[in-house]
């Protein structure tokens, strides 16, 4: 394995973890976006406070469960992409690489 190829596969890499770390920050903007839209939307309704308690419970306790099922959507876009990513790098090392311009 060359030096460039080496370089090449820790560029991959790299890339490759910062697209998992945009991903898992996409899922807890996510999270937070549904947590703070559902309390506003609670907390500006026109209900009594009793009503407005009722309903801040039952967003609070549907809260994990929206919350897990934007996790697993997050995760199976990673899991896509992290697929797509191995297809192409077999892909790539499939293809005979060009061979270098011959110097006279």
């Amino acid at each position: 394995m060359s030096i460039k190829d080496l370089i090449e596969k820790g560029q991959k890499i790299r890339r490759s973890r910062q697209r998992n770390k945009a991903l898992k920050q996409a899922a807890l903007g996510a999270a937070v976006g549904v947590a703070v839209g559902a309390a506003a939307g609670v907390l500006l309704a026109p209900k009594s406070g009793k009503e407005t308690r009722e309903e801040l419970a039952k967003a609070a306790r549907e809260l994990p469960g929206k919350a897990k099922e934007a996790i697993e959507k997050t995760k199976q876009k990673v899991k896509e992409a992290k697929e797509e990513v191995q297809q192409k790098i077999k892909e790539k090392k499939a293809k005979p690489a060009a061979e270098p311009a011959k110097q006279e």
